[in-house]
């Protein structure tokens, strides 16, 4: 057991013994599947002048209305300045809305304008095409194997904060 989640083998195999070409094939795998699952939407954005960062930002206020600044710099991992730049673009176009919390006035709420939730839609409804498409091909044991493998390599707080997101039912 690592960072509190167990380790699994599946079929007999240990896969801890993978050689080194079997993890530069999934490294490879890893980075066209990443360029394939944000073609759509950076297509759709960039008829906008926006990017991944603006993507990022969008998906999770979406996902946690009337979250806070601090709460997205968490999740996102960046710094305050880029991250502000990515908001004030937002807000200044419509799509997000900051509200000043009402039991601490520093706290800045986050919540997406009915255009925000539009753009959210057609961008999530682009990655989830691809990714149904995907699991149906591959199964559901490939599908669970697959999100083993996706939370297995978060590191410890990055795992904490996607439990979290899990369990909020958001």
């Amino acid at each position: 057991m690592e960072d509190g989640r167990a380790t699994t083998t599946r079929g007999g195999e240990n896969l801890l013994f993978l050689t080194d070409e079997q993890l530069r094939q999934g490294i490879e795998a890893m980075f066209f599947a990443y360029r394939g699952f944000t073609a759509d939407p950076d297509r759709i954005l960039s008829d906008m002048a926006y990017g991944r960062a603006h993507h990022r930002a969008i998906h999770f206020i979406n996902r946690a209305p009337g979250t806070t600044v601090n709460n997205l710099l968490n999740i996102l991992g960046v710094t305050k300045q880029s991250l502000n730049r990515v908001l004030r673009t937002l807000i200044e176009d419509g799509l997000v809305e900051s509200r000043v919390g009402k039991s601490d006035k520093r706290e800045r709420h986050l919540f997406l304008t009915e255009d925000g939730r539009t753009l959210e839609g057609r961008l999530s409804d682009a990655q989830r095409a691809r990714m149904r498409t995907a699991f149906r091909d591959a199964g559901p044991e490939a599908v669970a194997g697959f999100r083993t493998v996706l939370e297995a390599m978060m590191d410890t707080e990055m795992h904490r904060t996607y439990q979290r997101l899990k369990e909020s039912g958001a």
